[in-house]
């Protein structure tokens, strides 16, 4: 390929990505900011007087309240959905780009592998991560908030260390990125989708729907606001290769990004 055509699809890739994440993430902490909020205010309501968040926003005020039944017709409920899947598209479209057609994937001085089997490591790895995760939040660890986040930090470990003794250490920092970043887009196509279908579905038809289905899709969605900010940094670490990935240390600078995020999300989320 050229390499001004490179250059130039790179850069509209970049800024397809970005500015997709920028919609969704935004979406996605709203929602659970808002969610937080109503939490807060059930506990303090009384009489049985359904709470409203005010807010005040581009010259005016907008009073937003949580409902527990469909008072519209199915097809007036507006979705958010297509962002999750334009951010994923473009970050894959860009790993493929920048380190799958040429070769920025391995490094003979990291390991003696192949361009190809590079390849397919880091795409097993895309699906290993998101299979393991989605199995943890079904399984007994998923019970426990405590023995989740342990369980989790300790794949991240050991993916983060796999990866930084297979590919070069950038390639690496961003795959562990795109692990996230599928498993946040698989959350959002595969489990809360669906089960908000089958709420609308139910409510659309007057029944009772089964609150598990929203109790599911909001961890998954509480999940997506934790993996985001990490998922930020590891995209920024390819600027700064001396404090990242190209630091001795690498895989624990990488954990102790990933703790740092989780924690930031933890303020946002509750502010």
């Amino acid at each position: 390929m050229d390499f001004s055509i490179r250059e130039w699809l790179n850069l509209a890739l970049r800024w397809f990505h970005v500015f997709a994440g920028i919609m969704w993430v935004g979406q996605t902490y709203y929602f659970t900011w808002l969610d937080h909020q109503f939490g807060r205010l059930e506990k303090e309501a009384s009489g049985g007087t359904a709470p409203a968040v005010w807010m005040v926003h581009s010259g005016g005020f907008y009073s937003v309240e949580k409902k527990k039944a469909l008072g519209v017709s199915a097809n007036q409920v507006r979705w958010f959905r297509w962002e999750a899947l334009m951010t994923w598209i473009g970050g894959i479209a860009l790993l493929a780009l920048v380190y799958y057609v040429p070769s920025g994937l391995v490094d003979p001085d990291v390991a003696a592998i192949s361009q190809r089997a590079g390849i397919a490591i880091g795409v097993a790895s895309l699906i290993a991560g998101w299979l393991i995760y989605d199995l943890a939040v079904v399984s007994p660890l998923g019970r426990s908030p405590a023995v989740f986040v342990t369980f989790a930090l300790i794949m991240t470990a050991a993916f983060s260390w796999g990866l930084l003794h297979l590919f070069s250490g950038r390639a690496a920092y961003i795959h562990m990125g795109a692990i996230f970043g599928t498993i946040m887009t698989a959350n959002v196509w595969f489990r809360i989708l669906p089960a908000q279908r089958k709420m609308i579905a139910a409510a659309a038809a007057g029944e009772k729907f089964d609150t598990a289905l929203g109790g599911q899709a909001k961890l998954r969605s509480k999940h997506n606001t934790f993996m985001a900010v990490p998922v930020v940094f590891l995209m920024l670490s390819n600027h700064y290769p001396v404090a990242t990935y190209g630091n001795r240390l690498a895989w624990l600078v990488l954990i102790a990004l990933v703790v740092v995020g989780w924690a930031a999300a933890k303020i946002v989320r509750e502010a």
